[in-house]
């Protein structure tokens, strides 16, 4: 098993160890937290803090960011350049209960959560969370630092810019364009293309 590191502590951390631990592929050496609260998280050691990353990256070549992303994605886009410019290895990360079919591609640090279905000629790009029963259509296009959160709907020949949070239970209609850096909210039904920055609920 290939040892991996993760970069933030809190309760994505958490449901990125429950996927990890239904594989066999890797085995987590320890945890990065900025301010840890504790020195264990589920059982896994809290190692170190943000200013001893490039150290630990050299002991664990494998990374993932497991900082969660709701109003922005800065901070997980900050880290996983930075991981990637020390020579960090960001696997992707799938759950053994999501589906991504064969002809669908996944980016680089992106962690398919349990339940996710990603059909046929979809693209997920690098360092995207693509959380609990959530669905991702035929064609759609998830751009890089992106949230698809938990019971979301992309529908087919959609684009979702990069750095984009899609609330839970919210659907995209087929064919539908949000610009980058776009926030819906829980439960939005986005019927038209949206400009980038765009903020609905």
């Amino acid at each position: 098993m290939k040892k991996i590191l993760l970069i933030g502590g809190g309760g994505h951390c958490k449901s990125v160890i429950d996927v990890i631990e239904s594989d066999t592929e890797f085995k987590i050496s320890g945890i990065i937290d900025k301010n840890p609260i504790s020195k264990h998280l589920l059982g896994y050691k809290i190692i170190g803090t943000d200013a001893q990353l490039e150290e630990l990256i050299m002991e664990n070549l494998h990374v993932l960011i497991t900082i969660g992303q709701i109003k922005t994605p800065n901070i997980r886009k900050k880290l996983f350049e930075h991981s990637r410019d020390l020579g960090a290895i960001l696997p992707v990360i799938i759950s053994k209960s999501s589906y991504v079919s064969k002809y669908a591609k996944v980016g680089s640090g992106s962690a398919i959560m349990h339940g996710a279905i990603i059909n046929a000629c979809a693209i997920i790009s690098s360092n995207c969370i693509i959380n609990s029963k959530c669905l991702i259509e035929h064609d759609a296009i998830i751009g890089s630092h992106s949230h698809i959160s938990t019971g979301a709907i992309i529908n087919g020949n959609c684009s979702i810019g990069e750095g984009c949070f899609i609330g839970s239970r919210a659907i995209v209609i087929n064919g539908v364009n949000i610009g980058a850096n776009s926030i819906i909210g829980a439960g939005v039904i986005v019927h038209s293309d949206l400009p980038p920055n765009s903020f609905v609920r």
